[in-house]
């Protein structure tokens, strides 16, 4: 930084946060269905892929 040119990915930090808090409440959702250790694994992994899943239907709703 010397020039006073920061060459970083500046502007990428809100698609992170929108990914975060679509895990965190996805993950509040099913964990709060969970019962035993095997629903709580696989409600993590579910709230994990759940963003992915939900952009891929909506896009191929809009038939992108």
């Amino acid at each position: 930084m010397k020039d006073g040119k920061w060459k970083g990915a500046r502007g990428q930090a809100g698609s992170g946060a929108v990914y975060g808090l679509g895990f965190v409440g996805a993950l509040v959702y099913f964990l709060q269905h969970s019962n035993n250790l095997t629903e709580v694994l696989l409600a993590i992994l579910k709230s994990i892929v759940w963003p992915a899943l939900l952009i891929y239907r909506v896009l191929e709703t809009l038939k992108f």
